[in-house]
């Protein structure tokens, strides 16, 4: 009882504070933490305790942590007894899990519990409890789920092939949700063998054993020993074991070309055409053609668009269409930017043509149609329709905030302008704001360190507002500078759009000090940044990669030696530090690449070795040659730095309109023999 009366007494000061400091923002905030008691503080870090038993399956620390926690009414004890139930969750029943329920509703953990419960009664094959607490499940982002709940639709004769395919095609590994709809649909004949197969050569592809060989148990396929063979070894399966006298024999042999295909394009399509289009199915050839041309593609091989008409043509010559993927059809189009002859903007209009409607409708193939619709346009009045075309398309997506809504902008001769500030917070939407418990959790988990779990907190709370409580609670996220959660939850408005809040400048005095003493851009640092960590000091990636920057260890210390910075290991998360390498390194790698502000980024990010490569080939204006990068992470990461950058130079510069074309320069290709030599010491 004296822990319980303490703990009241330590919440009743806080919320005297905050009462008192009115909405003064991070100052409210800092007072009120100033105010906790030393027992708040030794129930925090059990907090952090019961998350580190929760991580090694501790379940007798587990449970005294929750006890104590849930005893001394914490505002964060739901998250103690989320993790002690979920630890033994395979061990609970039904009466437990309505419990949980009744004491967090509404909450978050209510919700992420009754996605893993979702789980295990479907593991259970507990229908009923499933039917029940389905319809109550609101994030509903699960997969595996997802697959249950349309098994459930199946069995009460609903039409769910589509879904279910869809579903299955994007598994990446078999789980029990999605194997079971798919094995109840295939005996159901609401699948077939193509399905299958397909299923299977995608798997190879993307050389996952796993799914392939439980893909093809669906046929009663004992594959084990020919898809080891096929994965490991294929040219030698395609030597010494292939044939087509069979759909099973004909299928091995597309899978062993996709595989060697990965590893050597070249040397699968040299196999297409001396042996193998000739004894395969058109349909069976043409998706192999257009495997090894995605794969010659990926590596930014000049034959890859020849490979890709190969595909179309074995294509042209089949009974049924085939199935190309949407990354395949967008590595064909990608192929024809990097094609010079007149008929590259048709084959693209073709690729663009053949993907779906949820591709077509992304913002850089609308783009690209209408530059291909532009360019393939007659010249005089006859081509006036499809230059009103290509304007449409253009006009679709020109207000969108994006790298390629920015270039359409500008393609219609009216870069984009910034957007009016919406009108300030009302203190009713900002009290609001501070009134919801769940962002209040969520800043109460980041604070202890605990950011995964804030941040999923956060999202949950935020997920049904509309644009005047988004940008409110953005605002609480800015006040508090947790500026991941202030931008994202900013980007989320739609007709209010408040720049402040979606491209902040924290730091300001030392990012530009930073940059300004390297002779950087300004803008383009704040760019990088914000793609880069979102402005949380002490993030850290999965591969090391520190602080503000996101800088490497082996980076850091190369380039404090090369410039003359002082540097210890523990100074990576150093804001002044962090900023000073972080600009110094950007800005070698911007003088390496002759101040391309895309190659620099894509070095800074991926690597300076490997935008060496990716230069060679044509000449490309920058945004063909930055949708060619091959790695999504990389190609998406280019777009949004120079997007950021042509956002914080508006601001910064007092403009009121956005330029990124200018940021487009120069155009990208093999290195000049007059250019200075490569700096290949950089890391």
């Amino acid at each position: 009882m004296r822990m319980k009366s303490v703990v009241d007494v330590a919440r009743a000061v806080v919320v005297a504070v905050v009462t008192s400091c009115g909405l003064a923002g991070s100052v409210c905030v800092a007072q009120a933490q100033n105010a906790a008691t030393s027992e708040t503080r030794a129930l925090d870090d059990r907090l952090v305790q019961a998350r580190e038993a929760f991580r090694k399956k501790d379940r007798a620390r587990l449970l005294v942590h929750r006890d104590t926690l849930v005893a001394a009414r914490h505002p964060l004890a739901m998250w103690a007894d989320y993790w002690e139930l979920n630890n033994r969750l395979a061990e609970s029943n039904q009466g437990e899990l309505d419990a949980f329920y009744a004491r967090w509703p509404g909450t978050y953990v209510e919700d992420r519990l009754r996605n893993d419960w979702l789980l295990e009664l479907g593991k259970r094959r507990d229908w009923r409890n499933f039917a029940t607490e389905y319809p109550r499940f609101k994030y509903n982002d699960d997969r595996e789920v997802s697959c249950y709940a349309l098994l459930l639709r199946h069995h009460v004769g609903e039409d769910v092939r589509a879904s279910a395919r869809a579903n299955w095609f994007l598994q990446r590994d078999g789980d029990d949700g999605c194997t079971l709809l798919v094995t109840t649909l295939y005996t159901a004949r609401l699948f077939g063998a193509s399905d299958v197969w397909l299923k299977a050569r995608e798997a190879a592809e993307a050389r996952r054993l796993n799914a392939a060989r439980q893909a093809l148990t669906l046929l009663g396929e004992d594959a084990g020993p020919t898809l080891t063979e096929l994965f490991e070894q294929p040219q030698r399966y395609l030597a010494r074991r292939a044939d087509t006298d069979s759909r099973q024999g004909a299928e091995y042999a597309v899978m062993a070309l996709a595989r060697l295909a990965a590893n050597d394009p070249a040397a699968a399509a040299a196999e297409l055409q001396d042996r193998w289009q000739a004894r395969l199915p058109p349909e069976a050839a043409a998706w192999a053609w257009g495997s090894v041309a995605r794969q010659a593609a990926m590596k930014l091989l000049p034959e890859a668009d020849a490979w890709f008409q190969r595909a179309s043509g074995a294509a042209a010559t089949a009974t049924r269409d085939i199935d190309w993927n949407d990354d395949t059809l967008a590595w064909r189009a990608r192929s024809a930017l990097r094609a010079t002859d007149a008929g590259r903007w048709q084959r693209l209009l073709d690729a663009v043509a053949a993907m779906s409607t949820a591709a077509q409708a992304d913002a850089t193939w609308v783009y690209w149609k209408a530059r291909a619709v532009q360019a393939t346009a007659r010249a005089g009045a006859e081509g006036d329709g499809q230059r009103t075309a290509a304007s449409v398309l253009f006009e679709r997506i020109a207000g969108q905030m994006n790298f390629y809504g920015k270039l359409a902008a500008e393609e219609l001769g009216r870069p984009q302008a910034l957007p009016a500030r919406p009108a300030a917070l009302t203190a009713e939407e900002r009290v609001q704001a501070l009134r919801q418990p769940g962002l209040t959790r969520a800043l109460a988990l980041i604070g202890l360190g605990l950011r995964s779990e804030g941040v999923r907190e956060w999202n949950f709370a935020i997920r049904e507002l509309g644009d005047r409580p988004l940008l409110a609670a953005a605002q609480r996220a800015c006040d508090n500078e947790v500026w991941d959660r202030c931008i994202n939850t900013s980007e989320r408005t739609r007709q209010e759009i408040d720049l402040a809040q979606r491209f902040p400048m924290p730091f300001r005095a030392d990012v530009v000090a930073a940059a300004q003493g390297v002779g950087l851009d300004p803008a383009y640092v704040y760019g990088l940044i914000r793609q880069e960590s979102r402005f949380v000091v002490d993030a850290r990636s999965g591969v090391g990669a520190s602080g503000l920057m996101q800088v490497m260890p082996s980076t850091a210390r190369w380039t404090a030696k090369r410039l003359g910075i002082p540097y210890t290991q523990e100074s990576i998360t150093d804001k002044t530090t962090n900023l000073k390498l972080g600009a110094g390194y950007l800005k070698l790698v911007l003088d390496d690449f002759g101040g391309s502000q895309a190659m620099a980024a894509a070095g800074y990010n991926a690597g300076p070795n490997r935008p060496r490569r990716w230069r060679e080939g044509p000449v490309m204006e920058v945004a063909a040659w930055a949708e060619n990068i091959p790695f999504n992470e990389t190609r998406d990461y280019v777009k949004k730095v120079l997007s950021n950058a042509s956002y914080y130079a508006a601001v910064l510069g007092g403009k009121s309109v956005v330029d990124l074309k200018s940021r487009l320069s120069p155009l990208v290709g093999p290195r000049l023999a007059d250019a200075p030599p490569e700096n290949r010491q950089l890391p």
